[in-house]
């Protein structure tokens, strides 16, 4: 499988650069800037899984159209953040071909009704993943926790295809925790749910799970901002399993846990938020649904509200 991952970032360079330590056809576009990084000093990955440093196949914009032409793209994996869609779009559109699957691994939904117009459905996979890492302003991918894990799968017709089962393939000899999901609307619905619930809670309060929870009514409160996004689930037609629901609330509500969201790491550095495709767009399918959701409008209101003020500077 050749493979195109937007950007050596965080998240495209933790898992786009695991897969190219093992071998596989990965490519990286990336701008001027990071290609003269990725000459001079290869793909740095620093890890509790395991420190790296290697060369890796990369291009920038201009290079791509003849890339694509001479060697097409069987997937190009994209892991931009929200805001950064319609860009990243754009940089995609000239590696995917006919037989390209475009595999997202965003927070949220919101992004499949662009890649969708754009791409038409059939082209575009489900995914989501679980890592928290980011890239240092040297340049290094640095992976700050144990999970890295990646999961995928078709939204319609035939849950099983060669395209995913290769994905799977690829993942497998790199050594890299996926999973190949036979019901990823179930899957990506489970994460939406809890990470909505997470960043509008920790957000709102600028405080960990573990300082809400020892709060005189925060337990009570983070409870029913997750009853509101499992409310938003049902409507939509993916209830959220017992199990995973059981899971998800231990996870809100675990005195002294330290967690927070990523969204909150970004609000207290100043800098912009996934808020509308997240909260924003959890409380539009609540309205949609005819729901009440007073928790998610509370928090979602707070996010404009403080981009509002970082623009205003």
């Amino acid at each position: 499988m050749r493979m195109l991952v937007l950007g050596a970032g965080g998240t495209g360079g933790y898992f786009g650069g695991r897969l190219a330590q093992s071998g596989a056809d990965v490519t990286f576009l990336v701008r001027e800037a990071r290609a003269a990084q990725l000459d001079r000093d290869g793909l740095v990955i620093r890890s509790p899984l395991g420190d790296a440093q290697f060369p890796v196949q990369h291009l920038t914009a201009p290079q791509l159209p003849e890339a694509a032409a001479a060697r097409p793209f069987d997937a190009v994996l994209l892991s931009c953040k929200a805001y950064d869609l319609d860009s990243s779009i754009e940089a995609i559109a000239p590696a995917v071909g006919e037989g390209t699957a475009v595999w997202p691994i965003l927070n949220g939904l919101k992004h499949y009704e662009a890649l969708d117009d754009r791409f038409g459905a059939h082209r575009v996979l489900g995914g989501l993943c679980f890592i928290s890492a980011t890239k240092s302003d040297g340049g290094e991918v640095l992976h700050l926790g144990r999970p890295a894990s990646v999961t995928f799968g078709e939204r319609g017709g035939d849950p099983r295809s060669a395209r995913c089962q290769t994905l799977a393939d690829v993942f497998a000899a790199a050594g890299v925790d996926h999973h190949y999901s036979e019901h990823i609307a179930r899957d990506q619905w489970i994460k939406f749910a809890f990470l909505t619930a997470l960043a509008g809670a920790t957000c709102l309060m600028r405080a960990s799970v573990g300082d809400i929870v020892a709060a005189e009514g925060g337990r009570a409160f983070i409870e029913a901002l997750y009853g509101e996004c499992l409310a938003v689930a049902e409507a939509a037609g993916q209830p959220i399993p017992v199990e995973a629901r059981d899971k998800a609330l231990g996870m809100l509500t675990q005195p002294g846990s330290g967690v927070t969201a990523s969204m909150l790491r970004d609000l207290e550095s100043g800098q912009r938020t996934e808020g509308a495709h997240i909260v924003g767009d959890m409380l539009r399918r609540a309205r949609t649904a005819g729901q009440r959701a007073p928790l998610l409008d509370l928090a979602w209101v707070h996010l404009q509200a403080y981009e509002a003020r970082r623009r205003a500077g």
